[in-house]
């Protein structure tokens, strides 16, 4: 339990508290947002382009649950819990770190048990259980693989492992609400990656989303970032327009240590955006920075209440992927540096909110955007937690 630093000096102010410290260091309360959220909300795990055949997989763990997301016949993306329906054997043996994306691999046609080699359709259903019919009790209708829901947006896969408390106002597209908007002229499905960085962050995954969320630091922890964007800065970010996108400075049209690259913009964006940065966040995993000529994608792993792995994907056009020379180099190392300022300051939050002294803090009125988190947790968990 926190105490008060100084007691009886609680500060008299308007601005509303952040959620409170249990909220982003008790293990119990991570324990329920992997119930709540991370097995009940729609989850990010990859590309399309990951699984492009017939019988390619994935297998990815989220918040300690393996999940196998596999291509069928019919072209169509499928996801299952990587557990038999006889005795729960791994269909999928090999380990996967937990938050890693992979490994990825192909089934030959089926997918078959390693234990007693009960075997299955690409589609889940079961094919064979050698020597069982249905006389020894076999109902094949009955013992498909567990289900997990699965879709795509943008080229990204997302998947729900509580299929059958989906309804229309959980969907995926409930959740995306106006990201498929401000987003319509950046071809997003067309991109490939060319290029992940992989990082290991000691901080609560709300901690990272919510400075994600605000640019109020940007002008003390991003100087580099704010000589590519001025209004970063100005008034600790609090006139930004998100929807419209932000402005680079003049002559400067992404992110890159020089503002410029020899990449082409995408096709169909407005001279507005040729010029201007937009970013999403997808709760509760996905954020998308988008500039002129590539995106950024991060993809966030809670692996615990202070420790969160980060695959952060630099999306491309592949025409501009096939020309002689490419190299993404100019954008990586850019964002690289802007990733660990932003991943040292945010383990430097979690260390300071495990001190006794800490109780909650407080969002300044530029931080209006933390509060989403509030919000969220309170529509999925239905309370925000209090210590």
């Amino acid at each position: 339990m926190a105490i008060e630093a100084t007691p009886g000096a609680e500060p008299t102010t308007e601005m509303m508290r952040t959620l409170p410290r249990s909220a982003y260091l008790s293990e119990a309360h991570y324990a329920r947002e992997a119930d709540r959220i991370f097995h009940r909300e729609w989850f990010a795990i990859g590309r399309q382009e990951a699984v492009p055949a017939p019988g390619d997989y994935l297998h990815v763990e989220v918040a300690g649950e393996s999940v196998i997301i596999v291509r069928s016949r019919s072209g169509a993306l499928g996801a299952f819990y990587n557990v038999c329906r006889h005795r729960g054997s791994r269909l999928v043996m090999e380990d996967v770190a937990p938050g890693e994306a992979g490994p990825a691999g192909r089934f030959k046609g089926s997918i078959r048990c390693p234990y007693h080699a009960w075997t299955y359709g690409l589609e889940g259903h079961l094919r064979n259980a050698p020597f069982l019919t249905e006389s020894d009790g076999l109902r094949r209708e009955q013992l498909s693989l567990y289900p997990v829901a699965v879709e795509t947006w943008g080229g990204f896969v997302f998947v729900n492992l509580t299929p059958s408390e989906l309804t229309s106002e959980r969907s995926l597209s409930a959740r995306l609400a106006g990201a498929v908007e401000r987003t319509r002229n950046y071809p997003l499905g067309d991109l490939r990656v060319g290029s992940r960085i992989s990082y290991d962050v000691d901080a609560n995954w709300k901690t990272i989303v919510e400075n994600y969320n605000e640019c109020y630091h940007c002008g003390s922890v991003h100087p580099e970032l704010c000589e590519l964007v001025p209004a970063f800065k100005q008034a600790g970010g609090r006139a930004l327009d998100w929807d419209a996108g932000v402005p680079h400075r003049d002559g400067a049209t992404t992110f890159t240590f020089s503002g410029t690259t020899n990449r082409e913009p995408f096709p169909g964006l407005s001279e507005e955006e040729r010029v201007r940065h937009k970013a999403e966040l997808i709760y509760p995993n996905l954020m998308v920075s988008l500039a002129a000529d590539h995106v950024v994608a991060f993809m966030l792993w809670p692996l615990g209440a202070g420790h969160t792995r980060i695959d952060c994907d630099f999306l491309f056009h592949p025409d501009e992927m096939a020309k002689p020379g490419f190299d993404p180099a100019d954008a990586v190392d850019f964002w690289d540096l802007v990733n660990r300022q932003d991943w040292q300051i945010c383990a430097s939050v979690q260390k300071g909110m495990s001190s006794r002294a800490f109780s909650f803090g407080y969002y300044a009125p530029m931080e209006d955007l933390g509060l989403d988190i509030r919000r969220y947790l309170a529509d999925t968990m239905g309370d925000v937690p209090v210590d």
